[in-house]
């Protein structure tokens, strides 16, 4: 048993340090993408994440997320996003788990260079799938998800029209990688403070992607309270690094959004009791 007990510490610790290694490629090709190509046009915007996630968990093995993301520029201001999400969740291992859901977005015209080139708000209409894969070395835990979305975007024939004609169809993938220790060891049945750090990058795929293959990158740094079971909250800093899907006066546009986000998370328990 104890040879045992040491294989499986160091198959964990094999795949902790490709993690380590995966999330460190990300970043230097999120470098590369952002540092090598001149033929670029640079803006800056100051934003403000604030978000829900409400869980409805309905069996050992299942559960419903709904979620509402406020997403705002200069701070609180100005609206950036508007993201309301829901999703079922099967937990095929007790460390694997599937999601599958619907998103609807509204996004806005902020900054001066807007993403809809008739700088118009649009609508988009999103079904994702997901797998979820956690693990632990001691005290650190590790997440990690791979993403695919099939996304609708509300299209305008022109500068003139009032709404929107259309959607066009975009594919999207995404993966995270998410890093979350105890800053002091949990009592029994009292919350804890943690630090978290996680690194998200998309890829946009289809025929109506454009410049925008790179989609973006985010990067964030948290620290947040567990209570018990039922109740987290966490704040900290997030970077977001956009490329649009087209280009302007024969330039790629790249938006470097840094600013704050919070998140706050809370359980029901609706399973029937005996």
């Amino acid at each position: 048993m104890p040879m045992l007990s040491e294989g499986r510490f160091l198959s964990t610790r094999a795949r902790s340090n490709r993690i380590v290694w995966f999330v460190l490629l990300f970043q230097v090709a999120t470098s590369i993408v952002s540092q090598a190509a001149t033929n670029r046009i640079r803006t800056a915007h100051s934003i403000g994440w604030y978000n829900t996630f409400l869980t409805f968990r309905l069996s050992d093995k299942s559960s419903i997320q709904a979620e509402y993301q406020w997403r705002r520029e200069e701070w609180i201001s100005n609206w950036q996003q508007s993201l309301l999400r829901i999703g079922y969740h099967v937990q095929l291992h007790p460390r694997v788990t599937a999601r599958l859901g619907y998103g609807w977005i509204e996004t806005f015209p902020y900054g001066d260079i807007p993403l809809n080139g008739f700088g118009k708000q649009f609508t988009e209409h999103r079904l994702f799938q997901a797998i979820v894969l956690q693990d632990e070395v001691k005290r650190l835990s590790i997440s990690q998800r791979w993403m695919l979305e099939e996304r609708w975007l509300g299209r305008y024939a022109s500068a003139a029209s009032t709404k929107e004609e259309g959607f066009d169809l975009l594919g999207r993938i995404r993966y995270q990688v998410r890093l979350q220790h105890p800053i002091c060891k949990p009592g029994d049945g009292q919350g804890h403070f943690y630090i978290a750090t996680y690194d998200e990058l998309f890829i946009g795929f289809g025929k109506n992607v454009k410049e925008n293959v790179f989609d973006q990158n985010r990067l964030a740094g948290l620290i947040g309270f567990q209570s018990r079971s039922s109740f987290r909250v966490e704040a900290g800093f997030l970077q977001q690094l956009l490329q649009l899907g087209r280009e302007v006066n024969g330039k790629n546009v790249f938006q470097y959004n840094n600013g704050v986000t919070v998140n706050l998370y809370y359980m029901l328990d609706l399973r029937k009791r005996n």
